[in-house]
């Protein structure tokens, strides 16, 4: 059965005001209803290459706490690098429907790797107004070039030279994360995989949306990962939950935005917080997002971290496998 792509379907609604029936979410949903308006959050952004390494370790252990979200400056990773990753990016969504559907996601994969449209179960029947591209660039072991498009020709240049510059910026997050909870430096990245984790670069294509007030590009979640760095194109769209309200969240140009994925709640036993999100759509640019997630292997096992629970501060979450975690996550069932 032939699928329908949000590209496609925003193509043909240019002409028109309107969109269809399953894009348009609920009142409750709205984002014209339920943003805060006439206020932009400014979520914590930190220097990474602060030299004072117990400041940084501050800094990121009390945005992870209060916020589940900071926004990294001076990372180190050149613009030309980030440019690159964002150029052959948008040029392959922007190729001929035909060429894209080369890379599609096999129906009967229980995988989330390849082009598509659905990533999982879909409440009420409501869609999002996003297309994506799903595959992994690190280990090289779990690398499946199926997935990674031969065209634009320097797409495989571009990722393998921007996972290379990420995987610094990661590990130095990871071990400050890991010395906020009184953890040796290495111990959390151990925890969550070590060198097994695997990198799983997304790319978001939000077209633009006649009624940008009705749809939303991804619904309000919790990431699944350990940690997700993210790259935004120029376009804001990124909103965060907080004080029982939804606020835009300030672009900051060249900033990588990290997000506490559930596993990090989850090993802190509950003292970092995965951050509930969601995005927006424009009514007259293309809105495209590279977010990377740290995730375990499948049948790595994950809970709260052992040297961190003790009678006095018991486990508050179940210890299971990745896999089993992220099934239940997908198809909205109870963890």
């Amino acid at each position: 059965m032939e699928v329908e792509r949000v590209q496609a379907i925003a193509t043909l609604s240019r002409s028109v005001d309107t969109i269809p029936l399953e894009y348009i979410r609920s009142e409750k949903e709205q984002p014209a209803i339920t943003t805060f308006q006439g206020s932009v959050l400014e979520v914590p952004a930190i220097d990474i290459n602060e030299l004072n390494e117990s400041s940084l370790v501050e800094s990121i252990k009390k945005a992870s706490e209060e916020w589940g979200l900071f926004q990294v400056v001076n990372h180190g990773i050149p613009i030309e690098v980030i440019s690159h990753l964002q150029r052959v990016g948008k040029e392959f969504f922007e190729l001929p429907i035909e060429e894209k559907e080369e890379y599609a996601k096999p129906e009967d994969s229980k995988d989330v790797e390849g082009y598509g449209t659905k990533l999982q179960k879909e409440v009420e029947g409501k869609k999002g107004w996003v297309d994506h591209l799903f595959h992994r660039i690190w280990p090289p072991s779990a690398i499946n070039y199926k997935f990674w498009p031969k065209n634009p020709t320097s797409y495989k240049e571009a990722n393998e030279e921007y996972c290379k510059c990420l995987r610094g910026v990661a590990e130095k997050i990871f071990r400050c994360m890991s010395l906020g909870l009184g953890l040796e430096g290495p111990e959390l990245m151990d925890a969550a995989g070590g060198d097994s984790l695997e990198y799983l670069l997304k790319i978001n294509y939000y077209p633009p949306c006649p009624r940008p007030d009705l749809a939303l590009g991804v619904v309000a979640h919790t990431d699944m990962s350990t940690l997700t760095i993210l790259v935004p194109n120029e376009v804001p769209g990124l909103q965060v939950f907080r004080d029982g309200f939804w606020y835009d969240v300030k672009y900051i140009p060249n900033a990588l935005i990290v997000h506490v994925g559930d596993q990090l709640e989850i090993m802190s036993n509950g003292k970092y917080k995965a951050v509930l999100h969601r995005t927006t759509v424009n009514k007259e640019k293309v809105r495209m997002s590279w977010p990377v997630f740290l995730e375990p292997p499948a049948e790595h096992v994950l809970g709260p971290h052992p040297k961190i629970v003790d009678d006095r501060n018991p486990a508050k979450y179940k210890t299971k496998k990745y896999g089993d975690y992220m099934y239940c996550k997908l198809n909205k069932l109870p963890q």
